[in-house]
């Protein structure tokens, strides 16, 4: 039997029948709504749910856009994201709204039949960070560009949004194009990202986690130091990040899911660097991970491209839910992000 989570009408919000566009709280709940028709869209196809009986529609009919594009995974034939274009009714039609034209959709790791295998492999290379030379990740950066033509110069009403394995591929797109000439920062609304590192934020004692970060930093900032003077690093890896400034996605994780929960004290540490009067150590800690230097990556000719790992923002306005999660599945979940009543707590960061 099929989850009741595909159907919108059980689980979508409903609640939602008028969308401001400049309320934070409706972006969200529409960008994880998309999000989730991608996943539905590929759950139809494996349980070939065709015509009416197609649940993934409801997900973007509602909020009034069209499947302008479906992104398949030539290695198994799997759909991993989605194009939507937003056609509104004349009515709601305001050309003032800050309401984007189209979205880019990607959903994380299905543990299905139909789709496990890939998955998996992508996840691991993600670990790796290995996404970037990946079929799916050059499918997904091509759909981004050509809708990137169809919004004829509009850049920003280009909007990018995933859920797990979907927020790395979101997240390379976004740094990608905003390396690029002329830097094209485009929305993006990551949901759960995985951060690669240790669950220093699963140590109970808070002054033993902040311990163990401050001893981290150090540590980090030692090696990177070390391995610029012999030659594996340099200031352009500096300027790289720095580069990524102006590019502020938006965040969300919860402190119960092991996946995200380290975006939380990655950048509270940062705050906590400055005030104790250590911000340059912070800083450079804070473009690095120890095991991604020592692996070469983020090394000019080490596989990332003189660039810092995957997982790593400068700036991100950071949005926690702070509500309670019983399991990995409500905490990981697509499904929380759209939720009214959440106890959520938003802090913009940004790398100077």
């Amino acid at each position: 039997m099929s989850s009741l989570n595909d159907l919108f009408d059980a689980s979508g919000p409903t609640y939602l029948t008028y969308v401001n566009w400049n309320c934070p709280h409706h972006r969200r709940s529409v960008m994880a709504s998309l999000v989730q028709g991608v996943y539905v869209l590929e759950r139809d196809r494996q349980w070939n749910r065709q015509g009416p009986d197609a649940r993934a529609p409801a997900w973007w009919r509602f909020f009034h856009f069209d499947l302008h594009q479906v992104l398949v995974d030539a290695a198994d034939g799997s759909i991993f994201g989605a194009v939507y274009a937003f056609h509104p009714p004349l009515h709601l039609l305001d050309p003032a709204a800050a309401a984007p034209h189209f979205v880019v959709a990607f959903r994380g790791t299905i543990t299905k039949k139909g789709s496990a295998k890939r998955d998996l492999e992508l996840d691991l290379q993600l670990v790796r960070n290995g996404l970037e030379g990946r079929s799916r990740f050059r499918a997904a950066m091509q759909a981004v560009h050509d809708t990137l033509a169809a919004a004829a110069g509009q850049h920003r009403r280009v909007w990018l949004a995933g859920h797990s394995l979907g927020s790395a591929i979101a997240t390379l797109a976004g740094k990608t194009l905003a390396r690029s000439a002329g830097g094209v920062l485009l929305p993006a609304f990551l949901f759960n990202a995985p951060f690669v590192s240790a669950p220093v934020e699963r140590i109970g004692d808070l002054r033993v986690r902040q311990g163990v970060r401050i001893a981290s930093s150090f540590v980090t900032a030692a090696v990177a130091a070390v391995l610029q003077q012999r030659g594996g690093g340099s200031a352009a890896g500096e300027a790289a990040f720095a580069a990524l400034a102006a590019w502020v996605p938006d965040l969300f994780v919860n402190p119960a899911d092991p996946i995200s929960a380290e975006y939380v004290g990655y950048f509270d540490h940062r705050r906590k660097m400055e005030a104790i009067g250590a911000g340059a150590v912070g800083r450079l800690a804070t473009r690095n991970s120890v095991k991604d230097l020592l692996l070469g990556i983020g090394k000019k000719g080490g596989g990332g491209g003189g660039c810092e790992p995957l997982h790593l923002f400068p700036s991100a306005v950071l949005t926690v839910n702070r509500g309670p999660s019983p399991d990995f599945k409500t905490a990981h979940g697509i499904h929380q992000w759209w939720r009214p009543d959440l106890p959520l707590e938003c802090t913009a960061h940004y790398y100077t």
